[in-house]
């Protein structure tokens, strides 16, 4: 009898541990076809064209001064020629600058907005989690932190689905 009692107690204690509903994302799917994150994408590309569309504009007065400089040099006094090569050394100097301030700013902007946009998702996930009664929803990527998972437990379409719907309601309003 203690033995039959004993078996019930583990068959139910094994039982109630199954019941824990778990599944998996692909973090790096999630994320890259989240709509917001092809937006983002999309603004700091145009973003980075516009800068350096300007950057190539400056470049190319520079060139064209540089360029003179090196048609007329022969008739300039050695003290004009290297004052004039200090002031284009100068001037290239501060444009490299310029390019690489502008280039680390919008790099800045764009790691920020990323950033943010993680975190909406994962916020999302929990919700959808506890929407849908997950005990665990793992995240896995290229990485593989997930090394095996039973058919049937990644839901990354289902979340992306989910937090994408998101879009549609937006584009009604």
């Amino acid at each position: 009898m203690k033995k039959s009692i004993l078996s019930l107690a583990v068959i139910l204690l094994l039982m109630s541990c199954g019941q824990d509903k778990t599944a998996y994302v692909d973090n790096t799917v999630l994320i890259q076809d989240y709509y917001k994150m092809k937006t983002t994408e999309a603004r700091f590309e145009k973003k980075s064209q516009k800068l350096s569309e300007e950057l190539d504009s400056v470049a190319g007065e520079f060139q064209k001064e540089v360029q003179e400089f090196q048609e007329g040099m022969n008739r300039m006094s050695t003290k004009d020629r290297e004052r004039r090569q200090s002031e284009l050394m100068q001037k290239q100097q501060r444009l490299q600058q310029r390019q690489q301030q502008q280039s680390q700013m919008l790099r800045q902007e764009s790691d920020q907005a990323i950033d943010s946009l993680i975190t909406e998702v994962k916020d999302l996930v929990s919700e959808y989690g506890e929407e849908k009664g997950y005990a665990y929803i793992f995240g896995s990527n290229e990485s593989a932190n997930i090394m095996y998972a039973k058919e049937g437990l990644d839901i990354t379409e289902e979340v992306l689905e989910e937090i994408n719907s998101g879009q549609e309601d937006m584009e009604t309003e």
